[in-house]
């Protein structure tokens, strides 16, 4: 995989329809305070009638971005992705248009079916992958663990840097639209993610989110994170601006587990108590090095401060 790029800096991914006119603005003066991860999307966010003034408006969005990539520091700018509609608008992206500031392509509607044509598409070119798992052969486990078979052997496999869960299309093919008021885990997709980590995380694919579509509620938003790292997933689609900070702040890592993973990476024995729990470095050595390197690119989060606890609480401790 290209130095630099890990599936942990992705963060929040912010999808943006490629008809859009402020891209190129939006990443070069960084407006976007903590925007680690862009998609410009010409899949589902772009009507039919509206793909040829995308595919022109992206054109001259990937010109504008090459000059400026040649004339400033990319520093702050966030990783940029294409959401081609399918393979053959991937192919044409290759053939006819500047993709030298882009770092990848987001695979839409990835099957086992399709992993030859992309890996023709993308064969001699220097874009990482993001496939996104969408489709109803997603529900089928045996479906899904022939796909990382096939993935884990592959050429591509060094330029996968996360498979993307998603969730509004594997909700419609069991006609289904996400709750306004429970987490995408208390639906069929609860059973999706599980399956899902199972079937890829030992096998080294790291996986993202989907996105929570109730973009003004906070709270859901912020139940699910909690969910979404409890399975380890390792960032989260954003379709707004003001989910980008919870999403980031819900990534950082408790003072807690920060230690307990410090003192298994540097311990020299088998198991040992710390903060009240059993830890094992020959069983939770993966768990250590995935918190550490959260910690790189999210920080720890300081622990609430006494002075913050609730009346209550102060008086049970008064």
């Amino acid at each position: 995989m290209k130095k630099g790029i890990s599936a942990y800096g992705l963060g929040a991914t912010l999808y943006m329809p490629a008809t859009r006119h402020d891209i190129v603005d939006t990443i070069v003066t960084g407006k976007i305070v903590g925007l680690r991860s862009l998609v410009i999307c010409l899949e589902d966010a772009v009507t039919e009638q509206d793909l040829a003034a995308a595919m022109e408006n992206l054109k001259g969005m990937l010109v504008a971005l090459s000059k400026e990539k040649q004339c400033h520091s990319l520093i702050g700018w966030p990783l940029i992705f294409i959401r081609p509609r399918n393979e053959k608008i991937g192919q044409q992206l290759v053939d006819e248009y500047d993709l030298s500031a882009v770092d990848g392509f987001v695979l839409p509607k990835f099957t086992l079916a399709s992993l030859a044509d992309w890996s023709a598409v993308l064969a001699n070119t220097h874009l990482h992958w993001m496939p996104t798992l969408e489709t109803e052969d997603v529900f089928d486990v045996n479906a899904m663990q022939e796909l990382v078979a096939a993935l884990e052997t592959h050429e591509c496999r060094d330029k996968i840097i996360a498979l993307r869960i998603g969730g509004n299309d594997l909700m419609n093919c069991v006609s289904l639209r996400r709750s306004r008021e429970f987490t995408l885990y208390d639906g069929p997709m609860g059973y999706v993610i599980k399956m899902l980590v199972a079937v890829f995380g030992p096998k080294g694919f790291a996986l993202t989110a989907p996105v929570c579509e109730h973009i003004d509620d906070h709270r859901l938003l912020e139940k699910e994170l909690a969910l979404d790292v409890a399975h380890g997933l390792v960032g989260k689609t954003a379709i707004h601006p003001n989910q980008i900070g919870i999403i980031q702040k819900a990534l950082m890592v408790s003072s807690l587990d920060h230690e307990d993973a410090l003192r298994i990476n540097n311990s020299s024995k088998a198991v040992f108590k710390a903060g009240g729990a059993m830890c094992e470095p020959a069983t939770h050595r993966r768990w250590a090095q995935s918190i550490l390197d959260r910690v790189h690119y999210f920080g720890v989060a300081q622990a609430p401060s006494p002075a913050a606890a609730s009346p209550s609480m102060q008086a049970q401790h008064g």
